[in-house]
């Protein structure tokens, strides 16, 4: 790994382990890229207290530093390695390191792993490059934390349910066929029922897309899990406008952060959906939500939830900055 100018200069400058400790412990002024690159120097050193500080730093430190550090092209895939094995669960860090050109198999492989939620959504959405490396698909297929609807959508295949032992049969009641027929009537209706939602995503991946957006507009919860999560604009956007969609289905899509600027859009549009509390709350910390819309929002939080945000590593600078200014206007 070629060491950049930059940080060659900073470090031929440290004379003693104090100055060394300190710039371990992020202390030192330096831009993102820079500290970054340090704290990777530190941590594969001979040094264990400098080893570990900086293990700590990488650790904590703030959200916005590793995104302006993963915003710079030339980061050594290798520094981009140890930020995804010490920071896989922060999902905002994480998909800018996905979305890093210098990425390398072992970080992917690793998230496909050990990632859940946003983080597993978004690299199971990555068609182009599952489908150049096969092994990701199978590691999210895998993964405990990967729900059912994901690994159907990557080619999973539901086992078969073991046979469970054939009930001895009951006497049939005499001279009651009604009985009898309603009896079969149920049973097919129970098998028709397991058969539906076993092949509801087979049927999908044979839909056009006009076949795709009318099922979004019309179809039932089960339809709208599977539709919301199409890529296609047209039809992912068409299941909020389904008449039948619930609350709840729509604040799943608010909290999820992967979810599209148009669908942000669109509930933001909505008036009855943005009335409920964890909705607001939800949009708030939504990436693509539009900044004014999210600071707006912002007020009408409770004062618990406005110092979560204050402290949170998974918002913008500007969310960070707009709670600690509440916090202080409170305290006059």
């Amino acid at each position: 790994m070629k060491i950049p100018t930059e940080v060659a200069k900073i470090m031929s400058k440290w004379g003693g382990h104090k100055v060394r400790l300190a710039a371990a412990r992020g202390a030192l002024p330096m831009s993102g890229p820079n500290l970054v690159t340090v704290l990777f120097i530190f941590y594969h050193g001979e040094n264990e207290e400098l080893k570990k500080e900086a293990l700590n730093t990488f650790k904590t430190l703030p959200a916005q530093i590793l995104l302006s550090a993963l915003n710079n092209t030339d980061l050594h895939f290798s520094i981009i390695d140890l930020i995804v094995h010490v920071r896989y669960r922060d999902s905002v860090v994480m998909e800018a390191a996905m979305g890093h050109p210098s990425i390398g198999l072992r970080s992917l492989q690793f998230l496909a792993e050990k990632g859940s939620g946003d983080v597993l959504d978004i690299l199971s959405h990555n068609d182009q490059l599952l489908l150049k490396v096969p092994a990701l698909r199978t590691a999210i297929i895998n993964n405990p934390k990967a729900d059912k609807v994901m690994k159907l959508r990557l080619g999973w295949v539901e086992p078969a349910p073991e046979p469970e032992p054939a009930p001895e049969p009951e006497p049939a009641p005499e001279n009651d066929e009604t009985l009898d027929e309603e009896s079969e009537d149920n049973e097919l209706g129970e098998f028709d029922e397991e058969q539906e939602g076993l092949s509801k995503y087979q049927e999908l991946q044979e839909m056009v897309v006009a076949e795709k957006i009318k099922m979004a507009l019309t179809g039932d919860k089960e339809w709208r899990t599977l539709l919301i999560r199409e890529s296609n604009k047209m039809v992912n956007t068409a299941v909020l406008k389904n008449p039948r969609i619930t609350e709840g289905e729509v604040l799943g899509v608010a909290k999820n952060r992967s979810a599209s600027d148009e669908l942000i859009r669109i509930i933001l549009l909505n008036r009855e959906w943005v009335k409920n509390y964890d909705m607001k709350k939800a949009l708030v910390v939504h990436p693509r939500t539009p900044l004014q819309k999210a600071m707006r929002f912002m007020t009408f939080l409770t004062e618990k939830d406005i110092k979560e945000l204050a402290k949170s590593r998974n918002v913008s600078q500007a969310i960070v900055n707009n709670a600690r200014r509440m916090m202080a206007s409170k305290k006059r």
